[in-house]
């Protein structure tokens, strides 16, 4: 059963200086993205952590914008997100300890299988420029998410300002995004994870775009600064930050979604 999130994913704190474990049956407050709950991650990531430490992760599941405004106002214990750019300047800022890296996917560019605007196997630049010539429909998320903000990078990259009735917006998370898409047979970008999870629902768009180097799409974890704000549970978001670097954490991130989809829906990026 997929869970609601609450918290902001902790970073690794270096030996000896991590703050003390608290009592049992405590509750870590988990920020992450759509992403990662639409992919059904956390119903196997989480349950070891918890039985191991005796205690609750609550996940607040929103855009990576969204997660990290959380944990700017001291309601995140922990982040796991998937904005490179804006992740470094929460750490610079002093919200975060630091920037760890934990997993990879990438994105992919889907839309109707007839392919109208003609961007099969196109590099992402000229797809989303023959999208734009043809005033193809496309589904943005437009919620300041990592996908929304990479999907604007790209708009950037192919010498595009997005605009005009063909260009929606959603508001919403990533599986509401490409169900919308879905029912408009529209253009849309999304992450692997979120697609292979969802792609039989999504019989009326298929892959069209993929592969390209500027797809790629990194995870990482961030404790935030106990220094700011002293209520937060840090010591259980470290050990949260530990296990999901750690060999065990790792392992469950590489074998999610090979049972079911015939591969992986994350790839780790922990070398141990």
């Amino acid at each position: 059963m997929k869970r609601m999130i609450l918290t902001a994913f902790v970073t690794l704190m270096v030996a000896g200086n991590a703050p003390p474990l608290p009592a049992a049956n405590q509750t870590l407050v988990l920020a992450s993205t759509t992403s990662t709950l639409d992919s059904g991650l956390f119903d196997i990531l989480l349950p070891p952590f918890e039985k191991r430490f005796a205690c609750t992760v609550k996940v607040i599941a929103v855009g990576t914008g969204q997660a990290m405004r959380l944990a700017r106002d001291g309601n995140a214990d922990v982040l796991l997100v998937h904005d490179r750019q804006a992740e470094e300047k929460f750490v610079a800022e002093g919200f975060g300890v630091e920037r760890l890296d934990v997993m990879h996917n990438d994105f992919v560019l889907v839309g109707p299988p007839a392919d109208p605007a003609g961007v099969r196997g196109r590099p992402a630049s000229e797809a989303l420029r023959r999208i734009a010539a043809a005033r193809a429909p496309f589904v943005s998320r437009g919620d300041e998410s990592g996908t929304h903000k990479k999907e604007l990078s790209l708009w950037r990259a192919a010498g595009i300002p997005p605009a005009g009735d063909w260009y929606m917006e959603s508001g919403s998370g990533q599986e509401a995004t490409l169900r919308i898409a879905n029912e408009k047979k529209a253009h849309c970008l999304v992450d692997r994870a979120t697609w292979l999870a969802h792609e039989k629902e999504a019989d009326a768009i298929a892959i069209l775009a993929e592969g390209d180097l500027c797809l790629y799409n990194p995870y990482s974890v961030i404790v935030v600064s106990r220094e700011r704000f002293p209520w937060l549970n840090a010591g259980l978001a470290a050990r949260f930050a530990d296990f999901v670097r750690s060999s065990e954490g790792q392992a469950i991130i590489r074998d999610f979604g090979k049972d079911k989809y015939g591969t992986a829906l994350f790839f780790p990026d922990v070398v141990r």
